[in-house]
C-alpha cells in the first residue's frame, strides 16, 4: 500500500470516528440535558455550533479520502457488480443521509436559542438526533464490513 493510500485511509477512519463519536455525544448527553432544562441556551448553541463545524468539515474530509480510496480500488462495474462495491455505494447513502440529518437536527437545538429556549428545542430536535445516531453507527458498521472485506475475512 503507497503512503498516499494509507493517509486517505488513517485520515478517513479518524474523522469517520470522530463524526460518529460527536453525534453520538450529542444524542446521549447534550440533548436530554436540553430537554430537562440541566443546560441553558449558551452551551446549547455552542455545542450545537460545534458539532455542525465537525460534521461539515468530516463530511468534507470523507468525501475526498473516500472518493479517492474507490477510485484506487474500484471500477465503475465493481462498485455496481461486486459486494465490496455496494458496500462502499451503501456508505456514499449513508454518509449523504447523516451529513443532511445533522445539519437539521443541529438547526433544531438552535431554533429558540436566543430567547433562551432550549427544552421544546431539544424535544424537536431529539427524534433527528436519534436518527443520526443510526446513522453514524451504521456508517461504522459498514466501514468494518469493508475493512474486513479488504483483509479477506469475508
Amino acid at each position: 500500500m503507497d503512503p498516499v493510500e494509507v493517509t486517505a485511509y488513517a485520515l478517513h477512519s479518524l474523522f469517520a470516528g470522530l463524526w460518529a463519536g460527536s453525534v453520538l455525544f450529542v444524542t446521549l448527553s447534550v440533548v436530554p440535558l436540553a430537554r430537562t432544562g440541566d443546560l441553558n441556551a449558551r452551551p446549547v448553541n455552542a455545542i450545537a455550533g460545534r458539532l455542525k463545524t465537525v460534521s461539515r468539515a468530516s463530511s468534507l474530509l470523507l468525501f475526498l479520502t473516500g472518493s479517492h480510496m474507490a477510485a484506487a480500488r474500484h471500477t465503475g462495474d465493481s462498485l455496481t457488480g461486486t459486494t465490496g462495491g455496494h458496500l462502499v455505494l451503501g456508505m456514499v447513502g449513508l454518509w449523504l443521509l447523516l451529513t443532511g440529518t445533522v445539519e437539521v437536527a443541529a438547526k433544531r437545538l438552535t431554533d429558540g436559542t436566543e430567547r433562551d429556549k432550549v427544552r421544546e428545542p431539544a424535544r424537536a430536535a431529539r427524534p433527528l438526533f436519534l436518527v443520526a445516531s443510526v446513522l453514524a453507527t451504521a456508517l461504522l458498521v459498514v466501514a468494518g464490513l469493508i475493512g474486513a472485506l479488504n483483509a479477506g475475512f469475508l
